[in-house]
């Protein structure tokens, strides 16, 4: 299996300790991917590595989170660390873009995630502007097996000023359906898109104040993340 890294985090599975394995590998080339080093990354590690690495840190460890990249490139992988883990009892994440619908149920259908964080980057109509991709349909797909498995389901988007409009939002809001929405940061270093160096990275009383206007019209938890705050309940 491709793994470009690994990281201890307090972050990642919100009120968790977890280890989160980066899968290296992704198709979409989203302007403002910050994981650009993973996309073509070739380094390999075999399950026994992954294991004796979960292993040594499982005393002080809640929950392994499989990020990337994007894992269901590699879906039998991700099945088996994650019936692994489920079997010495921790809590299990899954980080992906929901382009392989059906790579996704086959793993909700086994009962191996506890919560899945969604990247929805757009309305599901303009997924080309953003991924180069139109596969918008694919990630709705997505979403709509995560709420039908009753796995817990955050959907994120990263606001990009000269990509997103606050209208977009507004929009994209009332096509989704999840346990939380979150509204992160947009980061200009190492991106996939050099002229989106020089956009400005938004201000995150700024997107407190989106988060607020749409909250009324989202029927769950409502946050933003940012660097100067982290992550705050709106």
């Amino acid at each position: 299996m491709y793994v470009g890294g690994s990281v201890i985090s307090s972050v990642e599975f919100h009120g968790n300790m977890s280890l989160v394995f980066f899968m290296s590998k992704c198709p979409l080339a989203c302007r403002y991917c910050h994981n650009v080093e993973l996309l073509e990354d070739n380094t390999e590690k075999s399950f026994e590595e992954i294991k004796q690495e979960i292993d040594s840190s499982a005393d002080f460890l809640d929950a392994i989170v499989i990020s990337g990249g994007e894992p269901l490139v590699q879906t039998d992988a991700v099945i088996e660390i994650l019936t692994y883990v489920r079997q010495i009892g921790l809590k299990t994440k899954l980080d992906t873009s929901g382009i392989y619908p059906d790579n996704l149920k086959r793993i909700l259908d086994l009962d191996l995630l506890d919560y899945v964080s969604l990247d929805v980057k757009t309305t599901f109509s303009k997924y080309r502007k953003i991924t180069g991709a139109n596969v918008g349909f694919q990630v709705k797909k997505s979403m709509e097996l995560i709420n039908e498995s009753g796995v817990h389901l955050e959907i994120r988007t990263t606001y990009v000023p000269t990509l997103h409009t606050k209208k977009d939002i507004m929009n994209l809001v009332d096509e989704i359906e999840a346990d939380v929405y979150t509204i992160q940061q947009f980061r200009n270093k190492n991106v996939l898109d050099p002229a989106l160096e020089k956009v400005e990275v938004p201000n995150p009383h700024d997107l407190a104040d989106l988060a607020s206007e749409i909250k009324p019209y989202f029927n769950g938890i409502v946050k933003v993340k940012s660097g100067e705050f982290g992550e705050q309940v709106i």
